[in-house]
């Protein structure tokens, strides 16, 4: 639309492409509850609290009108579906604008992976917004399958999707100046870089932003929280599927700091966001929590827009992009109509996009693998063992009595020490690299995974040795994805062909799956409520204290392998 049209149809002098009659508009600035219709031109909002003509009239009397919700931080694949099936999950919930961070299928793929996303952002009904993956892989402790410089992402920065610089995850690299680090800084300097700095705090934070990174969302704590804020940092309240920090961080989110909070989910899969929600399951968490309302809904929206500078949206007003959520009841956030960018979400906009081929087929290659394969030797029984927060990412690091026998440290249902392994799978070295980890529960069988962050290699937790070897060659079949075995035979699994990360599958049928693996799990002894995507994380060596790569047992606080 001209910029001749869309005064004209602000100022009534002609009928506005849509109108949206009869509801309260409410603003995310003065709080203020504004009757009146809601006139769109195109994609943008034209006019508020006054009577408008349109070519088309949509009713929405007695409900409420917020701005669109904005994910400020969150990896698409880690829902197991491809953007396009994301868009056609979440979007009807209200989610209009994804800040995403491809750097898992970038872990794969490398800039193929990258731009996979680029173009099919181009075509979502949602506005998938882009952060170049900064640490492809995250640490020099970990095999991926791509390795991205400073070169590789520079000539993708003023790409219309691109934000910036996604989480820079190696933060020991940053406070210690590694030049691999300080060139892909020096190349983002001035535009927006996303953070990642769990537990830092004192003059390492300080150091840390003084890099130029603005935003974070690994804050666990109140404390943590707060020191961010303090150190000019806006930070974002996680809730993903394993990470949950709403409780610790809701006491911060108050009508003061409300300007300089953002909410995101980091990794959520379908089965999380039909049983519970996505960003409406936080907003409805967060009131419920007795937060502010209006501080709840601007750190949704206006907030998330400010700090990331998406300048026009974030509130219903003229000139804005006509990303609008209906509300029935701001306090339940049930959406009964979402438009973005001026389109209604339904079938018949997720009909005509323009979906596009998937990328990284036939990415999982199995190295030789047999139960002897699964073996731990050591002489001293004095052993590191990986210690499960359920709901967190951190990890405990504990040091146990182990006694060898036959020359193999083995699992011990009885004192909860399940096998978890790491077999690189991108066909490049053929690393096994073998610990303990407790938490699982785990009596008998395998799980197994290739959603493992952020390298994506194959992580395997067991009781046997042979259903582990099952478990893994069975992923290098279907290319990828979670299988769960006991007494040598599959009893559920899921193919993500795209990348190992990703299914072709419509979302529906990715939930009934995860369905099936939760339960085949619990067959097994396993009391997590996610098991899959808290396995992923247990090879994520940046998240302290005690992780486990394909190239051995990594103490994250001394940021090295020790094994």
């Amino acid at each position: 639309m001209t910029l001749q049209t869309r005064i004209a149809q602000g100022r009534g002098d002609e009928p506005a492409d849509l109108v949206l009659r009869g509801g309260t508009v409410w603003d995310m600035v003065t709080g203020a509850m504004i009757p009146g219709d809601v006139a769109i031109c195109g994609d943008r909002i034209v006019g508020i609290g006054a009577s408008y003509e349109g070519t088309r009239i949509i009713d929405v009397s007695g409900k409420v009108l917020v701005p669109g919700f904005i994910d400020t931080h969150l990896h698409i694949e880690s829902s197991c579906i491809t953007p396009f099936e994301f868009d056609r999950c979440v979007l009807p919930r209200g989610v209009t604008t994804a800040i995403c961070d491809p750097h898992e299928i970038a872990n794969v793929a490398g800039l193929t992976g990258i731009r996979y996303f680029l173009d099919a952002s181009a075509r979502t009904v949602m506005d998938i917004r882009v952060n170049l993956s900064s640490c492809v892989p995250s640490t020099h402790m970990e095999t991926a399958g791509a390795e991205l410089t400073a070169d590789d992402l520079a000539p993708l920065a003023d790409h219309p999707r691109v934000i910036g610089l996604a989480e820079f995850m190696n933060y020991p690299g940053v406070i210690h100046r590694d030049p691999g680090c300080m060139a892909k800084l020096t190349a983002f300097e001035g535009r927006h870089i996303d953070g990642h700095s769990p537990l830092l705090g004192g003059k390492d934070l300080n150091a840390y932003i003084s890099a130029g990174i603005r935003t974070e969302h690994e804050a666990t704590s109140a404390a943590e929280a707060t020191e961010k804020l303090q150190k000019g940092m806006r930070v974002l309240i996680r809730e993903g599927s394993v990470s949950k920090d709403l409780e610790a961080l809701a006491e911060v989110l108050t009508p003061v700091t409300s300007a300089y909070l953002c909410l995101c989910t980091d990794d959520r899969n379908p089965l999380d966001i039909a049983e519970h929600g996505h960003l409406d399951y936080m907003i409805r968490r967060l009131i419920a929590k007795g937060r502010d309302p209006l501080s709840v809904y601007r750190a949704a929206s206006l907030s998330a827009a400010e700090a990331f500078g998406l300048k026009d949206r974030g509130q219903i007003a003229p000139g804005k992009r006509a990303d609008i959520v209906v509300l029935d009841d701001p306090a339940t956030c049930h959406a009964s109509m979402v438009f973005c960018g001026g389109v209604l979400a339904d079938d018949a906009a997720f009909a005509a996009r323009d979906v596009i081929a998937p990328v990284a087929r036939q990415s999982v290659h199995v190295p030789p693998i047999r139960p002897e394969s699964f073996r731990y030797a050591g002489n001293n029984p004095e052993t590191p063992v990986i210690g499960i927060w359920p709901g967190k990412i951190l990890t405990e690091h504990l040091r146990l009595s182990i006694p060898a026998t036959d020359g193999d440290k083995r699992p011990d249902p009885s004192q909860d020490l399940a096998r978890i392994t790491v077999i690189e799978r991108h066909g490049k070295n053929g690393n096994i690299a073998n610990g303990f980890v407790r938490g699982f529960a785990l009596k008998a069988g395998a799980i197994a995974s290739t959603v493992c962050h952020d390298h994506h290699n194959i992580a395997v937790v067991g009781a046997d040795y042979a259903d582990m070897a099952l478990a893994a060659k069975r992923l290098g079949e279907i290319e990828g994805g979670f299988v769960v075995v006991r007494d040598g035979a599959v009893l559920a699994e899921l193919a993500l062909p795209v990348a190992g990360l990703m299914s072709l599958e419509p979302f529906e049928t990715v939930r009934d799956g995860l369905v099936a693996l939760r339960a085949a799990a619990r067959t097994l002894g396993v009391e997590l409520e996610e098991p899959f995507l808290q396995l992923a994380f247990l090879a994520l060596p940046v998240i302290p204290h005690l992780k486990i790569t394909d190239h051995g047992m990594v103490d994250v606080d001394r940021f090295e392998v020790i094994r």
